[in-house]
């Protein structure tokens, strides 16, 4: 769905997190091979999976095993993405804290939701983390109602952001 509603431009960079299952960057990258891929979860057993399903898909993408907060901060993958995704993970704040610091300024952040939550709890940490929402798309599969949500990067994310897990846990942004 995220490739009907969102324009994703050749050869763009995108970083799925809490990936779980593949989902769902493995399906993109199955329908834009042009798209380069990065697979981010913390527990290996899914790494592991991710890993033969992509030999035997045929996929290219690269598999990162680690927490979205401690890898985020790394060099390699702080702000070097034109997108993030993720798919029912967390609360928009939560998930907003985990993602953003991903995305190089003029990227998005491209959140899968159900018709229920309130993303305006998240308002604030969009705000924080260098973000603004510049587009909510909903859309119904199999008789389900869902939305996109699509934050566009516009200012770097500061360097104390995300925070460590119990920081996190103790307090929402």
């Amino acid at each position: 769905m995220i490739l009907h509603h969102v324009n994703i431009p050749v050869g763009s960079t995108m970083i799925d997190v809490g990936t779980g299952a593949g989902f769902p960057s493995v399906p993109i990258k199955i329908m834009r091979p042009d798209i380069k891929i990065t697979l981010l979860d913390s527990l290996n057993k899914r790494i592991v999976f991710l890993d033969s399903l992509c030999n035997l898909l045929e996929v290219d993408a690269e598999l990162v095993h680690g927490r979205a907060e401690d890898i985020s901060k790394k060099d390699e993958y702080r702000e070097k993405f034109d997108f993030a995704c993720a798919r029912a993970v967390a609360n928009m704040s939560l998930l907003s804290e985990l993602c953003i610091p991903f995305v190089k300024v003029g990227g998005e952040f491209i959140s899968m939701k159900g018709p229920s939550e309130d993303i305006s709890i998240g308002f604030n940490a969009i705000e924080l983390l260098g973000g603004i929402v510049s587009r909510e798309t909903n859309y119904s599969l199999e008789s389900e109602e869902r939305r996109i949500i699509e934050i566009k990067k516009i200012s770097q994310t500061p360097t104390k952001y995300p925070r460590n897990s119990s920081q996190i846990k103790k307090k929402l942004l």
